[in-house]
């Protein structure tokens, strides 16, 4: 056997965003999980429950909570847990900065 030269890279997992339908790093998104208290922003990422991922953007929730995400947790979205997710979409910016430097606007497609 031959030996293998160079060196090895590392996994990185992705996700895909519930809201815009994107592939991206797990640690790019935010990860939300339906547990025992109901549907919450995870913002370890290792919260037991089933998860789903959304961008850090308000476009992508707002599409999200139309019903992907719903969907996504295999749940139906109780009035607290909307609310609850409603409040932490209006901390999050409009438009996303991508590496390149500049922004888009995904409301527009």
């Amino acid at each position: 056997m031959a030996k293998q030269i160079g060196t090895k890279t590392k996994h990185v997992p992705h996700r895909t965003c519930v809201g815009c339908r994107l592939v991206l790093p797990k640690r790019a998104l935010i990860r939300i999980v339906r547990g025992l208290q109901g549907v919450n922003v995870d913002p370890t990422g290792k919260a037991t429950g089933r998860g789903a991922y959304l961008h850090n953007q308000r476009s992508c929730w707002e599409r999200g909570l139309k019903g992907p995400l719903a969907h996504a947790l295999k749940t139906e979205l109780s009035s607290q847990d909307y609310d609850r997710l409603k409040a932490f979409v209006m901390t999050l910016p409009e438009d996303m900065i991508e590496e390149t430097g500049t922004t888009t606007n995904q409301e527009s497609t």
